[in-house]
């Protein structure tokens, strides 16, 4: 659906955004485990580098890691924030979960809570959430995100004319 090239294209312009809005303000980037993480590791990636060779601004980054079920965000959450006061927090993830999880944030009462997400569905019932650094909004379908050599291609080619 997304070419590779593309989806390291659109992360890196994610991650300028991000160093742009952040600028020398420590940022705590938490990831919402499992589905994030690949996403997650290369915007750090991206934004380690635009650390590295912006030589005149330097965003301080601490990294932490989340696994949500909705049972039990509150007290992953009330341990995962203890002590981080006042910095910024952004996360990985969109819909009714990350709402709740804002919400729960918000109570911790961090400088600023910002979100990014590669992709988001346009979904007829979509609680009309938004994240603020968004890659690509796709139709409202299963994906899995992966890489296909030619063998996979062919193996799942979907023949001409059929829908």
């Amino acid at each position: 659906m997304i070419p590779w090239g593309l989806i390291q294209d659109r992360t890196e312009r994610l991650a300028r955004d991000i160093f742009q809005d952040v600028k020398d303000e420590p940022l705590t980037a938490l990831c919402v485990l499992k589905g994030g993480y690949r996403f997650f590791t290369d915007l750090l990636d991206k934004l380690t580098t635009l650390n590295r060779s912006q030589g005149s601004v330097s965003v301080p980054l601490y990294v932490d890691f989340i696994r949500l079920k909705s049972y039990e965000i509150l007290l992953v959450i009330y341990w995962l924030l203890g002590g981080q006061h006042g910095q910024s927090d952004w996360a990985q993830c969109a819909g009714r979960t990350m709402q709740k999880l804002l919400a729960i944030l918000e109570n911790h009462q961090p400088k600023s809570v910002k979100v990014a997400s590669l992709l988001v569905k346009r979904r007829p019932n979509s609680t009309g959430y938004r994240p603020n650094y968004c890659g690509f909004e796709i139709p409202d379908k299963f994906v899995h995100i992966c890489v296909i050599n030619n063998n996979g291609k062919e193996k799942y080619a979907v023949p001409q004319g059929a829908h």
